[in-house]
């Protein structure tokens, strides 16, 4: 097996991990208030109307999610890879004490389609 094989099966494996959402779930969640309102818009982007960087991420992996996986690009495992650091950093900080389950904390997560709940 190649190293590059064995990267690629690596990363399919700590994507598959860190993404407990399905592509239908994330998807759903996306068109939520909730989600909307959570994350960083750039440097600027305080007005409403505004996508966050985490909300683009979102729909990034439900195309990742519903793509075959013989059809992964180079740049796909690579964002990938992104998504798995992101989610790891993020589940570093351990939320809130309380009231996890209304937080901007998890909507966050779920943005790119980890939900700490599950």
């Amino acid at each position: 097996m190649t190293a590059k094989a064995i990267d690629r099966d690596e990363t399919l494996k700590d994507f598959g991990e860190a993404v407990n959402m399905t592509a239908g779930e994330l998807e759903r969640y996306l068109e939520t208030e909730e989600s909307q309102k959570v994350g960083w818009k750039g440097a600027g982007g305080h007005e409403e109307n505004v996508e966050s960087i985490g909300h683009m991420e979102g729909r990034r992996i439900v195309e990742l999610l519903r793509k075959p996986r013989a059809e992964l690009s180079d740049d796909d495992l690579h964002h990938m890879r992104r998504v798995v650091g992101y989610v790891h950093r993020h589940l570093a900080e351990g939320g809130p004490a309380e009231d996890k389950e209304g937080s901007r904390w998890r909507y966050s997560l779920m943005n790119w389609g980890h939900d700490p709940l599950k």
